[in-house]
């Protein structure tokens, strides 16, 4: 559960501003998206792999990304 510390004179859109930062820092979302299909471990890896091989790529110079 998020709590917003907010002052009674503050901005409901400063609040607001506050709580949707908030929000994405904690990756709630992404781990409601994560939960919906079940992805078996060998597929997870691979995807896993795969990143990693790309930030290489970047990284030597290979692609410009």
């Amino acid at each position: 559960m998020l709590i917003i510390d907010s002052k009674d004179c503050e901005n409901i859109d400063k609040a607001l501003k506050k709580y949707k930062k908030k929000f994405e820092k904690s990756k709630t979302l992404l781990q409601l998206r994560e939960r919906q299909a079940f992805t078996k471990p060998s597929v997870r890896r691979r995807g896993e792999v795969l990143k990693a091989i790309y930030k290489q790529q970047i990284a030597s110079g290979k692609i410009e990304g």
